[in-house]
């Protein structure tokens, strides 16, 4: 049984892409957040080497280094590979194959931003290419690119520093209406990334970090699920980590507004068979059982639909018929109205 739950930070951008943070800084700054381990994604077209000799502990913190492969279109988070390579020239279906070619996994990056309309134009680094297949999954949360597209003025952009977490939209209705349908047709695993880069901006005569590392790590974070807990061998901790990932056993959560360490989906079959996130089965009627570590708004979703909801920290739905079902959690804060809290992958009853 996959018992132990694991949270990750996924897509940081260290130095040697144009990010502002060591490995050494950003698994400090992790620790410091209270996450279990970190995924550097640093860009393939401004990396000089994968790095992978330098990825191990950092203290008790692993830090796990993969590639964010595109320049200006087409970006694809890929982790477990074996060896560096440059995109320049390849098509985003080259990409992938390139990936799954090295027994890495894979993830569609931001492939609906909008971009910042306040300074940046709205300059956006979205998905051209929705033809793709083989791709293990999709980033369907990245803080900086839904945080970005809300900055519209200083005005904005003071409060939004302030009330970064709180004021975070979830993801985009063209992002989940494009991973609904794929999950029609075969398993696809859902991420969330921090895409942290702990840029330092200059307005008149101050410097200021908008987003700074630290903060991002406690929010958009990866709840993944193992046999064991990660001790010392840090060749079998990255392997659980990546076929957790691979495999769509975790849930996607911005902590920052409520821990979300606790929160189980699964679904018990009247056959006394069961299935966690990310996991498929033919259908047999049962139920789904949610259990929550706080108050929340359960919404059920099938087949991209919302059928159901609920409020409480516990919540069974009676399954009769097939479907994709995941479930969105909200929750309610003072002055802020009911925010996204938690996202999971789906539980495929086919």
């Amino acid at each position: 049984m996959f018992n132990y739950e694991t949270i990750g930070n996924i897509h940081i951008h260290s130095v040697l892409s144009d990010g502002t943070a060591t490995y050494d800084e950003i698994a400090e700054k992790a620790a410091a957040a209270g996450v279990d381990f970190v995924c550097v994604n640093d860009h393939d077209y401004m990396a000089k080497s994968l790095n992978l000799e330098q990825e191990g502990f950092f203290g008790k913190m692993p830090l796990l280094i993969g590639l964010e492969i595109g320049k200006r279109h087409n970006h694809y988070l890929a982790f477990g590979l074996k060896e560096m390579f440059n995109s320049d020239g390849m098509s985003p279906q080259e990409v992938i194959d390139e990936v799954r070619r090295q027994g890495g996994i894979g993830f569609l990056a931001h492939p609906f931003e909008k971009g910042m309309p306040f300074r940046e134009k709205s300059k956006a680094y979205t998905w051209t290419d929705m033809s793709v297949t083989g791709f293990t999954g999709v980033c369907i949360w990245n803080f900086s690119s839904r945080w970005k597209e809300r900055v519209r003025s200083i005005f904005h952009a003071m409060v939004l520093v302030r009330f970064r977490s709180q004021l975070l939209k979830g993801p985009s209705r063209e992002t989940m209406s494009f991973y609904d349908e794929r999950c029609r047709h075969r398993r696809v695993v859902a991420v969330g990334g921090s895409d942290a880069h702990g840029p330092v901006v200059k307005l008149w005569r101050f410097t200021f970090r908008p987003l700074p590392y630290e903060s991002l790590f406690r929010a958009i974070n990866i709840h993944i699920f193992l046999k064991k807990k990660i001790f010392k061998d840090f060749s079998a901790a990255k392997e659980d980590i990546y076929d957790a990932m691979r495999e769509g056993r975790l849930f996607i959560a911005n902590d920052d507004i409520y821990a979300a360490r606790g929160f189980r989906f699964n679904y018990m079959s009247d056959d006394g068979s069961d299935l966690n996130m990310g996991e498929e089965g033919p259908f047999y009627p049962g139920n789904l059982i949610v259990e929550s570590p706080a108050k929340c708004e359960v919404r059920l979703i099938r087949d991209g639909v919302m059928v159901k909801r609920v409020r409480g920290t516990e919540a069974v739905f009676p399954v009769t018929e097939k479907g994709v079902y995941r479930i969105e959690a909200y929750r309610r804060l003072a002055f802020f109205g009911c925010r996204p809290w938690i996202f999971t992958n789906p539980i495929y009853l086919r």
